[in-house]
């Protein structure tokens, strides 16, 4: 396998990602042209942190399709699978949006001051449908993605970037509306728009591969309670890991300047999760490619490569005069949040370079169904995260400071267990008969 074949299956995931990733600067944006912008911001960003925790058990349904859609029988089952926990996941949505449970969770359990938490209501009512907008795309893109079709993937975000992004310019510039009801209106907008999309260009494939009359796949017939085996501890990930930014949020909130560093801590999260896209990509890659021996050194390589380019371009921008440029210019930030947030960029630089390292492992665990070990290692990720928190809370540290301090240290901690179970996945794949591969044959 050459490093070209590596590179042009992920490119399309990456730019996916990538321009995925652009949707929140471009919000931001406009929400920092409006009135009442900080609180309009840490609003904003509440609302997204809050919705992607409701999605987080549906969001990894991404790479159970890619690894278990084999056949016309495992694709219904997967299909009826994300209807069921859509359903669930947007009930929860509604309960949190307009009952009780909001006050409970965000203004008594997250303790966001009130001229916050009321915009952060709004916000959550109008993204109900965003669980299930997101499942139906993900399962989508993972059976693109088992086909080699990943480059209609990153077309789709496209179309989300459009719609999102040009929904909150146009909201913006001909309507009065609230910065949070322009954001959280755009987000649906986009998501939606992407989902349409994922199932249009899903439609040929779908025909084609999972068709009454293709033959049934010569491995063992996929049953719901092994595909409920499968994921759980995918969900199980997915929520810890978006666990992370309510986390961080309470702890913000309960430290000096609250309302000053929830607006900053948007905008130092959106240019990492920018920084991040490559990696973010990377699971499939591996899942999908990984077929024997021959494949695994040329991954790896890939995978260093793809670290070194990374850390380069992220100190390129931390560390030089253009993320004022962005800040000040691009997101015409205040000059208090914007010194918060380029003080804490500085405290992100390899967290990156980890986010590379975590998902490969992730990739390698995934692609021989030991997905309890992911868990395991996100288990451990989430015990640091919150530990360091709590210590920063009690020595009343910066707030972001503590908040990179967590994550960084965290991802370590997540990395060396993943080392750890991926031993068993490097034999597992060894064993493997099959010496070529190419992303034709995935």
């Amino acid at each position: 396998m050459h490093q070209r074949d590596i590179l042009w299956f992920w490119f399309p995931l990456f730019a996916s990602w990538l321009l995925m990733s652009a949707e929140g600067p471009i919000i931001s944006a406009a929400i920092n042209r409006l009135p009442n912008e900080v609180i309009m911001l840490a609003a904003q960003g509440l609302v997204l942190s809050l919705s992607v925790t409701i999605e987080s058990p549906i969001i990894n349904i991404l790479a159970t399709t890619t690894a278990l859609a084999k056949d016309r029988r495992a694709y219904l089952l997967i299909r009826k699978f994300i209807w069921h926990w859509n359903i669930v996941l947007t009930a929860i949505a509604l309960l949190i949006a307009y009952t009780g449970l909001f006050d409970a969770i965000v203004i008594s359990g997250m303790n966001v001051p009130l001229e916050v938490a009321e915009w952060v209501r709004i916000g959550l009512r109008i993204m109900v449908p965003w669980s299930a907008a997101i499942g139906w795309r993900r399962f989508c893109q993972g059976i693109l993605i088992r086909f080699n079709r990943t480059r209609a993937i990153a077309w789709g975000t496209l179309v989300r970037l459009t719609a999102s992004g040009g929904g909150a310019i146009g909201l913006a510039l001909l309507t009065d509306w609230p910065g949070v009801t322009i954001g959280a209106t755009a987000l649906i907008a986009g998501v939606t728009a992407e989902a349409v999309y994922a199932t249009i260009a899903a439609r040929p494939v779908i025909r084609k591969e999972f068709g009454p009359d293709r033959p049934p796949s010569a491995d063992k017939p996929l049953t719901y309670h092994d595909l409920f085996w499968f994921h759980l501890p995918l969900a199980g990930t997915s929520l810890l890991m978006l666990l992370v930014q309510p986390m961080v949020a309470f702890s913000l909130a309960r430290l000096d300047h609250p309302t000053q560093s929830l607006a900053a801590w948007p905008l130092v999260f959106q240019l990492m999760l920018i920084a991040r896209s490559a990696a973010f990509a990377l699971p499939e890659v591996v899942i999908a490619l990984t077929q024997g021996p021959a494949a695994l050194r040329p991954i790896r390589r890939f995978t260093i490569s793809l670290i070194v380019v990374n850390t380069l371009v992220v100190a390129l921008v931390i560390l030089t005069p253009l993320i004022g440029v962005y800040l000040f210019g691009i997101q015409d930030t205040t000059p208090e949040v914007g010194a918060v947030a380029r003080q804490g960029l500085y405290y992100f630089l390899l967290w990156p370079a980890l986010t590379i390292l975590t998902t490969w492992l992730r990739g390698l665990l995934i692609n021989t169904r030991a997905t309890t070990v992911v868990n395991v290692a996100m288990g451990m990720n989430l015990f640091v995260t919150a530990a360091v928190l709590f210590l920063s809370f009690q020595l009343r540290w910066d707030g972001i400071f503590g908040a990179a301090l967590a994550l960084n240290l965290a991802s370590l901690a997540e990395v060396g267990v993943l080392s750890w179970g991926a031993q068993g996945s490097l034999r597992a794949i060894a064993d493997r008969r099959l010496e070529k591969v190419t992303p034709a044959q995935v």
